[in-house]
Formats: C-alpha cells, structure tokens, sequence
C-alpha cells in the first residue's frame, strides 16, 4: 500500500508524516523511513529528522508482510484475556519473549504462534504481535496484539503512559519513606546487555511504594512511568536497594533460595484501543515467590 502527501508545512520528516497518517504510530513511521520506504521528491530519504518544505511531495510505501520463520512450539501459555484485537499473557519465569541472536526456539513468541491463529507484524518475524517485554526471568501480565492497527494503538498508548503496569519486587534493606520517586535516565553499557544510570541516557521514571517490611528485605509496589530494559532492577540497585536474586545488578543471597530476581508484573490496566471497553487484570505471585515470602516472614516474624 502506498500513501501520497503533500506537506502542509515545513517540519521533520517524521513529524510531517505523523501529523498526516494517524493511523501509524511515529515510532513506526521512523522505522519505514530508515529502512527505505519514504520518498521525498522523488529521492527515497533514510533520515527521520530530514527537513521537508511545505509543498514537498512526500510517497510512503508500507512494507510487504514478511514470511515467519520462527517454529510454531506447543507449549503451556497462559491467556488471561483475548478478543479478536489483543490477548493479556500470564508468562511464566524462565521464558525469553522473543528469539534472539541464535536463540530462536523456546521463547514466549514459539507458543503464541502455536496458540494464536494471528499475530501483529508490526515487530517484524521475530517479535509478532510483542508490544512490550517482560525480562526473561520476570513473571507475570503482558499485553500482545493480534492484529497492526490494536499495535499500533498500544504503542502509542506506552508512550503516553495510558498503559499502567504495576509490579511487585522483593529489594534488599528498609526505606525511610512509605513512597518514592527514581527519574534517573538510563543508557546501556557499550558492548553488554546491561543498563547503568547515565546523564547520556534516556529518561527513566520508577515509582514505588511500601507494602512490608520484613526483617533486612522491603516487599515494593512498583509503577512504571517509562519502560527502559531493566528499568526496575538498574534503579532499585542504583539507589541501594538490588532486587533479591538479581545477580546482574546485585550479589546473590545466601539466606534466600530463589533463582531468579524477585519481580513479578502482577497488575496491567488500560482503555481498550479499539472498542473503549475498560480492562484490568491481576496476577497472584507464582509459587517460588510465594515460598520466598512465607520463609522470610517466618524467619523475621515479630515475637
């Protein structure tokens, strides 16, 4: 399909295009124009801050729908919701949520495929219908979107903060204060997967409040204003407090046996992007969670 534009005022590509096609979010409008599909004047521009002059002739081609390649696995998923525009996953600790690198079988977007008969393009072969991730070892609510238009609605509701995600995590040590707010930007480290706190970074805002403290550990509520990679573990560790378990950004804790960081996406909430009906959902603590809870409580229990 291809859309034809004449630009009504002089601005960025993308900005110009944004305002012209509502129906296409600007992050996806970005991507058409580094990967080729936008002419202007005749001449295909690959930059999305190039400068077009009101009158320009602007062509937009989409791109084709690509083939999947990812194997279809039959594997437990949990779908706590799903109408013909989107579905709100259960996913279990463990799971990786798309393939990556050679990693390509085992992930969330294997079982979606055997389980879900479409799946938005919009991410490409690799991440149909993934509007946002969930770390591999943190469990709990995702939303996935079956078809591009309820995508691209998502993701402009994200970037929006329309979409409240809230968790639970266990952190190490006690707070003073029963709320909080962490606005430190992130940026990644070069030649890693992980995060660090960086004035180079793009914003990030973490906001938690207390639920109980327990012995040296505090159970935190957990609302995100933004969603950067690790954005919860690299803030809670950067202010002190590292997630219990997490072995990247803290030290492992011999007093507590759980494999993983103590994270879990427990409440998701949003209008629907389509048909307006309101939704929310909640998801109990998985056991190994659970376990950790009762032992520490047990352990540090007022007597």
């Amino acid at each position: 399909m291809e859309n034809k534009i004449v630009a009504s005022t002089s601005d960025r590509l993308d900005k110009v295009l944004e305002n012209a096609l509502p129906q296409m979010s600007r992050s996806y409008i970005q991507k058409l124009i580094k990967e080729g599909f936008v002419s202007v004047n005749g001449n295909v521009i690959e930059k999305p801050s190039h400068k077009v002059k009101e009158g320009d002739s602007i062509e937009v081609r989409e791109k084709p729908p690509e083939v999947l390649n990812v194997e279809k696995e039959d594997k437990p998923l949990k779908v706590v919701y799903e109408d013909k525009y989107l579905l709100i996953i259960d996913k279990e600790a463990g799971v990786t949520v798309h393939p990556v690198g050679k990693k390509t079988t085992g992930t969330l977007v294997n079982r979606l495929l055997y389980h879900v008969e479409e799946l938005s393009q919009i991410g490409g072969v690799i991440r149909p219908g993934i509007v946002h991730r969930l770390d591999r070892d943190t469990s709990g609510l995702m939303v996935v979107a079956k078809e591009d238009t309820a995508h691209r609605a998502l993701s402009e509701m994200l970037k929006k903060h329309e979409i409240k995600r809230r968790y639970i995590c266990l952190v190490k040590g006690t707070f003073k204060e029963r709320t909080g707010t962490i606005n430190l930007p992130l940026k990644r480290e070069q030649g890693t997967t992980k995060m660090r706190v960086s004035v180079m970074g793009k914003e990030a805002i973490t906001h938690f409040k207390v639920l109980e403290a327990i012995g040296p550990y505090t159970l935190l509520q957990v609302e995100l204003e933004t969603g950067r990679t690790h954005q919860i573990r690299v803030h809670m560790a950067h202010i002190g407090h590292p997630l219990v378990g997490d072995t990247v950004y803290g030290k492992r804790d011999k007093n507590i046996n759980l494999e993983r960081q103590f994270l879990h996406s427990y409440e998701i909430s949003f209008i629907h992007p389509i048909i307006g009906k309101e939704l929310r959902f909640v998801s109990q603590l998985p056991n190994d969670l659970k376990e950790v809870l009762f032992d520490i409580r047990e352990k540090w229990k007022k007597k």
